[in-house]
């Protein structure tokens, strides 16, 4: 009978090709547990500083910890961070080399530039790492100290407020572009090559109005030389506390809580991508990682690859109807 179903290859042939088939089995099982055997790369679409550099350092610590290998940030910018993803996209999905994704680039991208190296199926999850929220600032010239009295000046003085941005497709960008659709108001996009010459222009009155993350503006706001009006959250910052939220002055939809994750390239095994997200859903839950995330200004918040999968394909569909809607292209 065993004769019968070796067939043509005999019986002898037929004993070594299930050895060699076990023996990859049980190689490939081993190497899954002796992951990671040299150190991994996290790759990062900005110069260093920033929420998306400060997340990526955040995690390293944790990860180099839980995993006995040193981990590595490599920040790789420009191009609105496609020289990054299209890096990481083409990497070896072995689990050594790891993209540090910020949630407007992630999500905005694909619909801002035709010729991308990458998609949404270049990369698979690993965790969310941190989020940010946004707080909305004004130059104290502009007679308004709330949204709703942003939104009645913008109304009354149609095309009069300049509002500035990083960049053409960036999250000041975009979700003031948001809140423009939202409340049928006309403002006129200004913008600049980094929050940096934003912030001067706001601060000389140029232009009156910058949605940014907290850590930019918080000395300014203290002093008195610029007004945070809103912050576009769900929970006040606690840099911020005295500032009312976007939903508690009646604006639940206009949150921007900017996201950081991290990406494997797309094949990367899952045992690999267990192991990290594991190591991460520990770590950044200790006290001083949290307390760090704080002092950066950002919230040190995991999410499972499941859940990350799911929040980002929510995001990609938002953002990018907010995006054809405003016409917004890559500049």
């Amino acid at each position: 009978m065993f004769s019968a179903i070796a067939g043509p290859f005999g019986f002898r042939t037929m004993i070594k090709l299930l050895v060699i088939a076990l023996s990859a089995f049980f190689m490939q099982g081993a190497a899954a547990q002796d992951f990671p055997t040299r150190p991994i790369t996290i790759v990062v679409p900005v110069p260093p500083g920033g929420i998306v550099d400060m997340a990526a350092r955040l995690a390293s610590e944790p990860l180099t910890q839980a995993l006995n290998q040193s981990v590595v940030v490599d920040n790789r910018a420009g191009a609105s961070g496609n020289i990054a993803y299209g890096y990481v996209a083409q990497a070896a999905p072995d689990g050594y080399t790891l993209l540090a994704s910020y949630s407007m680039y992630h999500a905005g991208n694909p619909s801002l530039f035709s010729d991308l190296r990458w998609n949404a199926e270049s990369f698979t999850p690993v965790a969310m790492l941190a989020v940010a929220p946004h707080v909305v600032v004004v130059h104290p010239s502009l007679p308004v100290h709330t949204l709703k009295e942003l939104i009645a000046y913008a109304k009354a003085h149609p095309g009069e407020i300049n509002y500035a941005s990083q960049g053409s497709g960036s999250v000041p960008h975009v979700g003031t572009e948001l809140l423009k659709q939202m409340t049928s108001t006309d403002m006129v996009h200004v913008p600049y090559k980094g929050s940096g010459p934003a912030i001067q222009d706001v601060l000389s009155g140029r232009v009156q109005l910058f949605i940014t993350t907290p850590p930019s503006i918080i000395g300014h706001v203290q002093q008195g030389k610029l007004r945070a009006i809103a912050v576009a959250s769900g929970s006040r910052h606690p840099m911020l506390p005295d500032v009312p939220t976007s939903v508690e002055q009646g604006f639940p939809d206009f949150e921007l809580d900017a996201w950081v994750s991290l990406f494997a390239p797309a094949g990367t095994p899952p045992d690999a991508i267990k192991r990290i997200s594991q190591a991460l859903e520990a770590g950044l839950a200790t006290p001083e990682t949290i307390q760090k995330a704080r002092a950066a200004g950002i919230e040190a918040r995991y999410q499972s690859p499941e859940a990350l999968g799911k929040a980002v394909r929510a995001d990609t569909e938002h953002w990018s109807t907010v995006i054809r809607s405003a016409g917004i292209v890559a500049n």
